[in-house]
C-alpha cells in the first residue's frame, strides 16, 4: 500500500499453437480482462464521445488488439504490460488511507533482456533509474507461434479527494438519462390514452347501460336484452382447466410480490452493484418467502371455482413454475460446466437452492393454501345458469388469437426502452443502477396491463362471449411473446455471439425471463379483469 512499484516482471511464456489460437480468438472477440482490488473492478479511462472534458470508465481492459505495425499486414498484439494507478483517500487524523479508485493503462511491449535470472528477472525495456518504460523501445508484442511473451506491470499510488463512501460514483455515472425520461414520457402517453378509454367505457357506456338495464325492468321490453347483461348467467361459470389457472395466478402473485419488494429495497439503495450478487440473492430469498402468497391466492380462487382436490392444486402451485425454471437452469449450467467455465454454478449451490425450494418455499405454499381454504369462498354477484348459453358468431377482430396478440403490444411498448438498458447491462457488461426509473416503468406496466385487459374484456362481453377467464390472463401475458421476439432481434443486432453454447445460454436465459414476465403480466391482467367483471355485474338488477 502506497509504495510505488517500478516495472515488475511477472513471468515469461512461450506461445504454443493452442495458446496462440486461443489468444487470437479472444482478441478477435474483444474479450476483456476483469480484475478486482478491494472490491473495486479495474477500469480503463475513456474520454466522452461528445467531446466534453468528463471521463467515463470502461470495465476491464482488452486482452489485446489488431493492427498494422510498420506497414506489414494486420497482426495480433497482446497487452502484456499493465500500468496500474491506485487512488487512495487519506484520513486526516490518522495516517491511514483507503483505496478509492483502481485504473489501468494496458500496453503492448516487446520486452528485451540480456540474460534471464529466474529469481530476479530484469528487462532492458524498463528504465532502471526512472523505473519507467524506456522511450523509443515500444515495439508492441506480437501474438504468434513460438513467440516469447514477458508479462510486466507497474503501480503508482495517487492521493485523491474522493471519499470512500462515494468511490462507486464514477462507475455508476449514467450518460443517457434523457433517453430514460423520453421512454417514461412515451410510456405515460400510452397509459393516459388507455386510462381515457377505460374512463370512457366506465362512465359513458356502463353508466348508460346500467341505468338502461335497470329502467327496462319497469317496461315489457325486458325480453329483448342486448350486450353484456345477456351473459350474466354464464359469466361466472368456471373455465376449462381452472386448476391450472389457479396455479398460474398464484405463481404470478408470488413473482409480483418478489419484484415489488426487491425494487423497493433497490430504490432505498440496499442492492448497489458494489455488493456483488446482492440482487440475485435478494430475489431468490424473497421468491422463497413469498410462497405463502402464492398458496393463499391460488387456494382462494380454487375454492371459488368449487374445486375439490386442494392438495393437488397446492402441490402444482409449489412445483410447476420453479420446476420448469430449475430444469432449464440445470441444463444451461451443465453446458457451462462442459465448457469448463468459471461461470458455472457449483454443485453445492445447486443443492442449497433445492433445499431452499423444498425446505422453505413448498411448506410456505401449503401454509398459505391452508389459510386460503379456511376463509369463506368468494361469492359470485349473480347466479350461474344450469345450461350454458350459445355464443354467437364472433367478428374476426374479436377472435381469441387476434385480441390476445393485440393486448400484448401496449404493455410491451410501455417497457420497451427500459428493457433495452436491462438487456445491455446483462449481456454487454454494463452496470444497471437506475432502479428509480425501473420502478416508475414497473408501475406503468401494471397500469397498462390492467387497463388493456379491462378494455378488451368489456368488448368481449358486449359481443356475448363469456369465456373471459383465460382470455384475460393471456391478453396481458402475451406481452411476454413480444419480449421474446425483441430478445431475438437484440441477439442478431447488438450481441456478437458466435459460439453455439453462448447462443444457447442467451436464449435459455431469455426463455426464463419471458416465462416469468408472462406469469407476472398475465396475473395483473387477470385480477384487473376479475375486479371489473364483479363490479359491473354486481351493479345491475337481475330478476
Amino acid at each position: 500500500m502506497r509504495e510505488d512499484q517500478p516495472c515488475k516482471v511477472v513471468c515469461r511464456i512461450k506461445l504454443d499453437a493452442e495458446s496462440t489460437k486461443n489468444f487470437k480468438e479472444k482478441i478477435d472477440d474483444e474479450y476483456r480482462v476483469n480484475m478486482i482490488l478491494d472490491n473495486l473492478p479495474v477500469a480503463v479511462l475513456r474520454q466522452r464521445r461528445d467531446g466534453s472534458q468528463s471521463t467515463t470508465y470502461e470495465h476491464g481492459f482488452r486482452v489485446g488488439f489488431k493492427g498494422n505495425y510498420a506497414g506489414s499486414k494486420e497482426k495480433y498484439f497482446i497487452n502484456n504490460h499493465l500500468s496500474f494507478r491506485v487512488m487512495f483517500h487519506k484520513d486526516t487524523e490518522t495516517d491511514a488511507a483507503r483505496i478509492v479508485g483502481f485504473e489501468v493503462t494496458p500496453n503492448s511491449i516487446n520486452h528485451e533482456y540480456k540474460d534471464w535470472d529466474e529469481k530476479n528477472p530484469q528487462v532492458t525495456t524498463c528504465n532502471k533509474d526512472t523505473k519507467n518504460l524506456v522511450p523509443g523501445s515500444t515495439v508492441p508484442q506480437e501474438v504468434d507461434l513460438g513467440k516469447e511473451v514477458v508479462f510486466t506491470y507497474d503501480v503508482t499510488f495517487k492521493e485523491s479527494d474522493i471519499k470512500w463512501a462515494s468511490r462507486w460514483d464514477t462507475y455508476l455515472l449514467m450518460n443517457d438519462d434523457q433517453i430514460h425520461w423520453f421512454s417514461i414520457i412515451n410510456s405515460l402517453m400510452i397509459v393516459l390514452f388507455l386510462s381515457g378509454m377505460v374512463a370512457m367505457i366506465m362512465m359513458r357506456t356502463l353508466y348508460k347501460d346500467i341505468s338502461n338495464y335497470n329502467q327496462l325492468e319497469t317496461q315489457d321490453e325486458a325480453q329483448e336484452e342486448t350486450g353484456w347483461k345477456l351473459v350474466h348467467g354464464d359469466v361466472f361459470r368456471a373455465p376449462n382447466n381452472y386448476g391450472l389457472l389457479c396455479v398460474y395466478v398464484g405463481t404470478g402473485v408470488q413473482i409480483f410480490a418478489m419484484t415489488l419488494v426487491t425494487m423497493i429495497f433497490a430504490l432505498l439503495g440496499f442492492l448497489s452493484p458494489s455488493n456483488r450478487g446482492g440482487l440475485m440473492t435478494a430475489m431468490v430469498l424473497l421468491w422463497v418467502f413469498m410462497g405463502i402468497f402464492a398458496g393463499y391466492s391460488s387456494a382462494r380462487l380454487y375454492k371459488m371455482f368449487k374445486g375439490t382436490e386442494w392438495k393437488r392444486n397446492t402441490l402444482k402451485t409449489a412445483f410447476m413454475f420453479p420446476g420448469v425454471l430449475f430444469v432449464i437452469f440445470f441444463v444451461l449450467n451443465a453446458l457451462i460446466w462442459g465448457e469448463q467455465s468459471s461461470g458455472a454454478v457449483p454443485f453445492g449451490t445447486m443443492i442449497a437452492l433445492v433445499c431452499l425450494w423444498f425446505g422453505i418455499s413448498v411448506p410456505l405454499v401449503f401454509v398459505g393454501s391452508y389459510l386460503g381454504f379456511k376463509k369463506p369462498a368468494i361469492e359470485d354477484p349473480v347466479k350461474t345458469n344450469k345450461i350454458p348459453r350459445q355464443i354467437p358468431e364472433q367478428a374476426w377482430y374479436m377472435k381469441p388469437l387476434f385480441s390476445i396478440l393485440i393486448g400484448g403490444i401496449l404493455p410491451f411498448g410501455a417497457v420497451f426502452i427500459e428493457l433495452f438498458f436491462i438487456l445491455t447491462s446483462i449481456w454487454l457488461n454494463q452496470f444497471y443502477y437506475i432502479f428509480g426509473f425501473l420502478f416508475i416503468v414497473f408501475i406503468i406496466l401494471i397500469i397498462t396491463c390492467a387497463e388493456i385487459t379491462i378494455v378488451l374484456c368489456y368488448f368481449q362481453l358486449c359481443s356475448e362471449d363469456y369465456y373471459w377467464w383465460w382470455r384475460s390472463y393471456l391478453t396481458a401475458g402475451s406481452s411476454a411473446f413480444y419480449l421474446f421476439l425483441y430478445s431475438i432481434f437484440y441477439f442478431f443486432t447488438k450481441v456478437e455471439i458466435t459460439k453455439l453454447v453462448s447462443g444457447i445460454l442467451y436464449f435459455g436465459y431469455m426463455v426464463i425471463v419471458s416465462y416469468a414476465f408472462f406469469v407476472l403480466t398475465g396475473t395483473i391482467g387477470f385480477y384487473a379483469c376479475f375486479w371489473f367483471v364483479r363490479k359491473i355485474y354486481s351493479s345491475v338488477k337481475i330478476d
